[in-house]
């Protein structure tokens, strides 16, 4: 009797943990849920993209987040996905374009825009101001 009543509490308790596993859902990769990237990494992590967000763009183009992303007409908050804005698309083509120089000519190999390898970087040109000045 004592032998039953131990197997059905340790049984009970088991199907208990296995049930409580079962229903945890998996973290989801914060990187897989960043949309319509088309030169950055599809795995970046939050922290490199937010690094690259303000350390070049902020910083280096004297610009916010409104600069190059449109605004979400229902919340009014910065619509990350939307490529409505030109500005957006320029700033994909000087990634692409800082990238070739440091690979060419400073022979970097694989450069992500933001790594602290670059030598050239946006503030290369534009020194703080949205639009670089004429040299």
């Amino acid at each position: 009797m004592k032998w039953a009543r131990a197997f059905i509490t340790i049984g009970t308790l088991c199907i208990t943990v296995i049930c409580s596993v079962a229903a945890i859902e998996p973290e989801k990769n914060p990187a897989s849920s960043f949309k319509n990237l088309k030169v950055l990494p599809k795995n970046i992590s939050q922290k490199q993209l937010s690094a690259i967000m303000v350390d070049q763009f902020q910083d280096e183009l004297g610009v916010s987040c409104n600069f190059c992303h449109s605004e979400n007409r229902e919340t009014h908050k910065p619509d990350y996905v939307s490529d409505e804005k030109p500005e957006k698309q320029i700033a994909r083509l000087m990634m692409q374009m800082t990238n070739r120089i440091n690979k060419k000519y400073f022979k970097l190999g694989h450069v992500m825009i933001g790594d602290s390898t670059s030598i050239v970087t946006c503030g290369t040109c534009h020194q703080g101001k949205p639009r670089p000045e004429n040299f």
